[in-house]
């Protein structure tokens, strides 16, 4: 039992927790994860992904915290960051910076650490508290205040919990299990250890992401796995509660279903993305062969929202060049034009289309 006499117990924990269903769930989380790494190859040029799908994953996971922004405020806040515009952007946008910072160092090799995990809350956060030093916090019941769990409360102890989960994260030998059941596992005693004052959802949904990434199991962090725990909110508090008293099966179906589910809409989302540039770069030959360059085709999907100096930046072209670029977008159907206050910025509308339609659920 992961709790025992009101204390968290440290990993490995005990028992065999692949039963038959588990392994069953396995196998299909696995396939369709493969698919989705597949698919994702299928796109030339990674950084559309990142700059695209993280943005929807942070939407996704700051949304679970009840932080709520449209699509709209959250590309105008990437665009311009003196605007004073909705709060909640700016906390999505936190979250998408923090991702992006820890994949680089995941990708570069960094071990997921309690170190690097401090590091992504502060950048949630935008300070400095780091691991929790005083005593006094609990989970509350949010309709009826009541207290539904005390996380471990001394600060050596939440210390010694978190070096027991970094051993149990970067150790192989340390517990053998699939690394999907291992994800499940350390994302539930990330978040049963509560180390944050604040953010400790959202920076445990980011975990999520980079073990599947430290394990080869995603070349980028593109699964919308924060998206199926919005609609299943309830549930996912409920068999955390489950977790507490041991058992282990349901909680771990049901991020197996979250895995297969979110890689399924993940897959087709990347699809869309990727006929989508197929035939912008079809059309933009054809009806401006002048103009085209694979440079320019990656703007496009890079940025749905751009502007006139963004495009200058990225092309290294002049500001004449890039005005002259983008009013022939707009001409020929490629890019809608919009204003905010007195500055113009210009939308890839199919894009944003593939991330709020209906089908895709993303919103």
């Amino acid at each position: 039992m992961p709790i025992q006499n009101g204390e968290l117990l440290f990993l490995p924990p005990q028992g065999n927790l692949e039963t038959r269903e588990v392994l069953r769930s396995l196998v299909e989380a696995h396939r369709r994860l493969a698919e989705l790494k597949g698919r994702v190859a299928t796109i030339p040029n990674a950084e559309i992904l990142i700059n695209t799908l993280v943005l929807q994953e942070a939407k996704g996971s700051s949304e679970v915290e009840n932080i709520v922004t449209t699509h709209h405020e959250l590309y105008q806040a990437a665009l311009f960051e003196d605007l004073h515009l909705d709060p909640a952007a700016k906390e999505v946008s936190r979250y998408a910076i923090a991702l992006r910072f820890g994949f680089d160092k995941v990708r570069g090799g960094h071990p997921i650490t309690a170190n690097l995990l401090v590091e992504i809350q502060k950048r949630i956060v935008l300070n400095d508290a780091g691991i929790r030093r005083q005593k006094g916090t609990v989970l509350l019941n949010e309709q009826t205040h009541e207290v539904v769990y005390e996380p471990p409360q001394e600060h050596e102890r939440i210390l010694d919990y978190m070096a027991n989960l970094e051993t149990f994260i970067n150790d192989p030998a340390f517990y053998d299990a699939d690394p999907l059941t291992k994800m499940a596992v350390a994302h539930y005693q990330f978040e049963a250890i509560h180390p944050f004052y604040d953010g400790n959802g959202r920076a445990g949904r980011i975990l999520n992401i980079l073990y599947l990434v430290a394990q080869d199991l995603l070349d980028l962090p593109v699964l919308y796995l924060s998206r199926y725990i919005v609609q299943n909110k309830t549930t996912y508090y409920d068999l955390l509660g489950e977790v507490h008293r041991g058992r282990w099966e349901p909680w771990l179906l049901f991020m197996l279903e979250g895995v297969e589910v979110t890689s399924k809409q993940t897959i087709a989302v990347v699809t869309q993305i990727r006929d989508l540039m197929l035939e912008y770069k079809r059309r933009i030959r054809s009806e401006l062969p002048r103009i085209y360059s694979q440079d320019l085709l990656a703007n496009l999907f890079r940025h749905p929202y751009t502007t006139i100096d963004s495009l200058r930046r990225e092309l290294d072209v002049s500001r004449l060049t890039a005005t002259k670029y983008l009013n022939l977008l707009v001409r020929h159907g490629f890019l809608v034009k919009r204003k905010v206050g007195r500055r113009n910025f210009y939308v890839n509308e199919p894009l944003v289309k593939v991330f709020t339609s209906p089908a895709n659920a993303m919103e």
